[in-house]
């Protein structure tokens, strides 16, 4: 096994001094910095996590809790906070595991934070997991867990995409992302769907939001199926989110239509490939670099003061581009 020794040795610097470059320490010149990283690469160096955590009383690992691996607004969260995170010294450790047994293991590992993403229940479930002074970071469940979090407003954003579609002159919206399945998140939406077409007097029935087994690619094309099946169908359907608004293209598409001329299409989840689309989506939401952002600042301010309690809301913002149109005469 390659150690900080035999890094040392061949880059002809002492044993401190690799020691800090490796933890992007700003004490170590740039040009030498970058010698010792080299040669370390080339050696094929791997930190170990229980040395360094005994020595600095910090493992420099982040532990995240996973809820899916499938979902892909998650998908590039995640990417771009390990990039952060690597920027800043620290490793992600993955675990897909329910919160319990993942944070058993972060504690093992002795990580210096762990970031838990998933619902309002199973955050709630996990109030007494922290007599180990590893600070918890929750995303997405704000005002649901007793430890710190940082959320987006997601009511806002849909209020924000029905005014979009009402200032179009659409009456008769849809809104497809309501699972079988208690999902507080999608609830938040939907409330503020109904509070909001109800507050603007457009056309509200209880059918205008379509039930769905998930929120998978195929749940979103079978609900916009049932929708555009309809003797009167909307002009205009709110996605509650990029894996559905796919499947509603499929179909709006398989049905002859197209978007925005026939139908309107505004979606949650503010990713860069919302714009990659065969529409151009216009999309509600934060941008997934304003949220990495934020998270890792909250991450970093935990680590330095564990027993602090930070909440930090997200505003969203409605970015239009092809999907919407004005409503024909």
């Amino acid at each position: 096994m390659v150690t900080i020794k035999d890094i040392a040795e061949q880059a002809g610097v002492s044993f401190s001094t690799v020691s800090k470059a490796l933890r992007n320490s700003p004490l170590v010149q740039h040009k030498t910095k970058q010698h010792i990283l080299s040669i370390a690469k080339e050696l094929g160096y791997q930190p170990n996590i229980a040395a360094r955590s005994l020595v600095s009383r910090r493992s420099g690992a982040i532990g995240v809790v996973w809820p899916s691996i499938e979902r892909a607004a998650l998908s590039s969260l995640i990417t771009k906070l390990n990039e952060e995170l690597e920027k800043q010294g620290y490793i992600t450790l993955l675990s897909i595991s329910n919160i319990e047994s993942a944070i058993e293991t972060f504690r093992r590992y002795q990580v210096d934070a762990i970031l838990v993403f998933g619902d309002r229940d199973s955050i709630s479930s996990s109030n007494d997991l922290n007599p180990l002074q590893i600070p918890i970071l929750t995303y997405g469940a704000a005002g649901y867990t007793p430890h710190s979090a940082v959320d987006v407003n997601r009511g806002q954003a849909v209020r924000l995409a029905v005014r979009h579609l009402a200032g179009l002159g659409h009456r008769d919206i849809a809104y497809i992302g309501e699972p079988q399945s208690h999902d507080p998140l999608q609830a938040v939406k939907i409330e503020a769907f109904r509070e909001e077409t109800i507050r603007l007097g457009l056309h509200f029935k209880e059918d205008s939001i379509l039930q769905m087994n998930g929120l998978e690619f195929h749940d979103g094309y079978m609900a916009a199926r049932t929708m555009l099946e309809r003797t009167v169908r909307p002009t205009a359907v709110i996605s509650g989110g990029i894996d559905m608004t796919r499947g509603i293209l499929r179909a709006v598409s398989e049905r002859g239509l197209t978007v925005p001329k026939d139908i309107s299409v505004v979606s949650y989840d503010n990713l860069p490939q919302m714009e990659d689309l065969e529409i151009p989506m216009t999309v509600v939401g934060v941008a997934i670099s304003a949220i990495t952002s934020v998270i890792v600042t909250t991450i970093l301010e935990l680590i330095e003061g564990p027993d602090s309690l930070k909440t930090v809301y997200l505003e969203p913002e409605l970015v239009v581009r092809n999907s919407t149109s004005q409503l024909p005469d």
